[in-house]
């Protein structure tokens, strides 16, 4: 909570313009001055919406300050107004607003900020798209790029956050009837920023943050009551995996129970053993991880000795509600000897979490055990121990009560059994003491003479030796078998772990980092970098003390930069190493780790090889260019050049005379033919030039209008050929204006050619988020949506049959120099037949556009009667 003269802050969340923030506040004011709260709007932008400035009613406004800028004034909240009038609550509308410079703070939550610790009370708004943490993701959603944010910290401090929600077709509607946008704006907005798939992803994100608010708000409530119960305010299913073949089983039976209840989350967690190798396949678990996340979960990965106890502290951290196990793999024989598996003793500590044990195919099929440090676990040795501790005394007190009923030999068997049951649970080591033990208490109690460590009979000594003996012999067999069990479930797990590997290198779907991770997971180091060194210029060996190494790839840090910092080094060939950090590694591991090694090396050579190919292909690209650039020019610049050589040649005959018209039409023939041919040879250089990357461009900032009547004066074209449509209000685009003429002179030139005479084509312009939009329309026969790419590829006209314009250059050209210039040129469909060119363009930044002083753009949509954006 903050100070208690604060002020309290509340803000309506909306997901994006004119979904109602501005009118609910305005309706909590009223409400508030209704029960007799003073209540002032330190700003209001109804932005021409009558509705919302109806809303406004009787409320006192504080007059706004105007701050000169520029060579005119514009209006801000007058902050030291509101702070002398100091009302208990005041309106301040757009928190993330960028202020004029000039004004006390560059931000307006800044100067809410002020406002607030003066101890008054303010409602705002603010839309998600201006959130700082989710810039990136709304410009990706959108395209366009919100320069006005406010810190998500200004937003999560409030007392009350209300989300104005409006479903995407509602708010399309609105804006449709003219409640959001004028007139003029509503087509452009309808079919950029407010298209139906943008607002119902900025409605998702607005709900997600506001849920994750409010779940914040919840955990610490929780903390500070001291409350550790798990509450159900929403199901969070928490499902174990252990990287096994049933995961796929637990996934989806984990998400089928999240989607019970309306907004349950799922979360996948993995326990890796901090002992080495955990037994699990990382190609296994990946799997699985694209599974949870294609479910709409989360994968986490955290590490314990005890499995059972890991899973039920990191299920109570994230206050999950349910817990789904797999039914354990182990056999009948290995539940019996090593007491409850891990579901049994999660269900014991699970609290008020549910525990699903959810059956398998696998279930009971046993699982194989990764290391081979020994025969057994050191839980079955310890259990061993305890056995052999307490079974020779229990059977010694059993069978001397019925001594006399059974002879020595039968003595004898009943310990050799409690060996063999030992040596079943134990192994070796616990089993050898039992029968030392064992033998000793025979040899005491039941051996004549009784109570005496002596032996009267050879034939009692024989038999004592022969059970020494057979005890050991049984114990070795059975520790052994044991080992060998071990030693082959490691086996048949490395050869799947390396088939696996081997199979995504072989099939070049494993990059190197990717096999390097699986080697860091695998192993429980820390990083694993694949060293490499430059062979000695003179001719001597690669490896020595002066050898310079750099790491060709890595997973993890820190990344190694010598073979001698690394805990463990593999050599692969003569100038490459794998190093790997954390911890040093026993020899049946380096066995492996040099198979992952090779692997290594070969995924380095595919990934070199692919990039040796990716850069062939622009050289593939440039010959074909080449190619297909000979056959144009053989064949399309002979008729300029033909033309141009005949009325030359013509002219030069004695044997004909010219009259004067005869004359000025040759003339005309040979001037408009090499015009002709000098545009396609511009063409081909500048073509050249794009393909090289050697074209200079000079962007700078341009008004389009008059870089379009250059253009169409350039194109030579009749008055009323063209119809311009530029309004008067765009910003200048940061271009190059000569390249810019060329590009609308090829784009109008084919809209000329292709549009009926009774249907000129259009040009107009209009301003998109922090770009301008040219479109150049025609209503000629147009190009199938198949085909729309294609007109793009150099030397082709798509079924044109007339040679005499050109070498198919003209929109190749044009898309290469707008490119260029950081453009774009995209064709589209013109509503009722025809082609329409899109040809998209920067815009200069508001701020530095001093000729536009009242201008701004709103969501991509140009907005008048606000400041530009200001830079901080």
């Amino acid at each position: 909570m903050g100070h208690p003269d604060r002020g309290q802050l509340r803000i309506y969340l909306g997901s994006s313009a004119g979904v109602g923030k501005t009118y609910a506040m305005l309706g909590e004011g009223r409400r508030r001055a209704e029960r007799g709260t003073d209540v002032v709007v330190g700003f209001i932008e109804p932005h021409g919406r009558s509705h919302t400035a109806a809303q406004i009613g009787g409320l006192e406004v504080v007059p706004r300050a105007r701050i000169p800028y520029r060579g005119t004034y514009f209006e801000e909240m007058d902050l030291d107004a509101v702070l002398t009038r100091r009302p208990q609550v005041v309106l301040v509308d757009e928190l993330a607003h960028t202020n004029v410079p000039g004004s006390r703070n560059p931000k307006r939550w800044q100067d809410v900020a002020e406002l607030l610790g003066a101890g008054i009370d303010v409602i705002s708004t603010v839309n998600i798209q201006h959130l700082e943490s989710l810039n990136d993701v709304v410009e990706k959603i959108t395209g366009v790029r919100q320069r006005e944010t406010v810190p998500d910290a200004v937003v999560r401090s409030a007392e009350q956050v209300e989300l104005v929600d409006m479903t995407p077709e509602a708010l399309r509607r609105r804006m449709a009837h003219g409640n959001i946008y004028p007139p003029e704006k509503i087509d452009a907005a309808l079919t950029s920023y407010f298209r139906a798939g943008n607002l119902t992803a900025l409605r998702e994100l607005a709900l997600l943050w506001l849920a994750d608010r409010v779940d914040e708000g919840l955990q610490r409530y929780r903390a500070a009551h001291d409350i550790r119960g798990t509450w159900e305010a929403r199901e969070r299913v928490v499902v174990a995996l252990t990287g096994g073949p049933e995961g796929e089983t637990l996934i989806r039976r984990a998400a089928r129970i999240a989607a019970r209840g309306a907004g349950g989350d799922l979360l996948a967690v993995h326990v890796t053993r901090s002992d080495g190798l955990t037994g699990a396949d990382p190609a296994t678990l990946a799997a699985q991880r694209r599974i949870v996340e294609s479910l709409g979960g989360s994968y986490h990965q955290v590490v314990g000795d005890d499995i059972a106890d890991a899973l039920l502290v990191f299920a109570r951290a994230e206050n999950a509600t349910q817990l789904v196990l797999g039914a354990s793999r182990r056999s009948r024989l290995a539940a019996l000897l090593t007491g409850p598996g891990i579901g049994a003793r999660t269900i014991r500590g699970s609290g008020d979490i549910d525990v699903h044990i959810v059956t398998h195919s696998r279930m009971g099929a046993g699982r194989g055990l990764p290391s081979v440090r020994g025969g057994l676990t050191g839980r079955r040795r310890l259990a061993g121990y305890v056995l052999a501790a307490a079974l020779a005394p229990l059977l010694t007190l059993a069978l001397a009560g019925l001594r006399g009923q059974a002879s020595l030999i039968s003595d004898m068997l009943m310990f050799l059994v409690a060996v063999i049951v030992v040596a079943l649970v134990g192994g070796l080591i616990p089993a050898l003491l039992e029968a030392i033990v064992g033998s000793l208490l025979l040899n005491y109690y039941f051996t004549p003479p009784l109570y005496r460590w002596t032996i009267a009979e050879a034939n009692n000594a024989f038999a004592l030796t022969v059970f020494i003996v057979v005890a050991v012999l049984v114990s070795s067999v059975v520790d052994t078998a044991a080992r060998r069990t071990r030693q082959a479930a490691r086996a048949g797990a490395e050869s799947e772990l390396l088939a696996t590997t081997a199979g995504s290198v072989l099939r070049g779907q494993q990059a190197v980092e990717a096999v390097l991770e699986r080697v860091r997971e695998a192993f429980g180091m820390d990083s694993v970098t694949l060293l490499e060194c430059h062979p000695a210029q003179d001719g001597g060996p690669s490896r020595g003390p002066t050898t310079e190494w750099s790491a060709a790839a890595h997973a993890g840090e820190p990344v190694l930069t010598a073979p001698d910092a690394a805990d463990v080094e593999v050599p692969i060939t003569d100038t490459l190493s794998l190093a790997l950090y954390g911890r040093a590694l026993p020899a049946h591991d380096r066995r492996v780790l040099a198979a992952f090694a090779t692997y290594a090396a070969v995924a380095l050579e595919q990934q070199r090889l692919a990039a040796q190919a990716e850069a062939a292909r622009p050289i593939a690209a440039a010959d074909r260019m080449r190619t297909a650039l000979l056959t144009a020019v053989s064949h399309d610049l002979r008729t300029p050049l033909a033309s141009a050589k005949a009325a030359v040649t013509s002219l030069r005959s004695p044997d004909i005379q010219w009259t004067t018209q005869d004359r000025d039409e040759l003339l005309a023939t040979a001037d408009e033919s090499l015009d002709r041919l000098a545009h396609l040879v511009d063409n081909l250089l500048d073509m050249s030039r794009l393909q090289a990357g050697a074209l200079s461009v000079f962007p700078r900032p341009a008004g389009l209008d008059g870089i379009v009547a250059r253009a169409l004066d350039d194109m030579g074209a009749p008055s009323g050929s063209v119809a311009v449509e530029i309004p008067d209000s765009l910003p200048e685009v940061l271009v190059d204006p000569a390249i810019l003429e060329r590009v609308l002179v090829n784009l109008a030139s084919n809209a000329v050619r292709y549009s009926p005479p009774a249907h000129p084509p259009l040009l107009t312009a209009s301003s998109l988020g922090d770009r301008v939009e040219l479109r150049v329309a025609d209503r000629g026969p147009g190009i199938p949506k198949a085909d729309l790419d294609r007109v793009f590829v150099p030397f082709q006209r798509l079924g044109d049959t007339d040679n005499t314009t050109g070498v198919g250059l003209g929109l190749a050209l044009s898309r290469g120099l707008a490119e260029a210039m950081g453009g774009a040129l995209e064709p589209e469909e013109t509503p009722g037949g025809g082609l329409t060119m899109v040809l998209s363009l920067p815009a200069v930044p508001q701020a530095e556009d001093a000729g536009e002083p009242g201008r701004r753009e709103r969501d991509g949509v140009p907005v008048t009667g606000e400041p530009p954006d200001m830079p901080l």
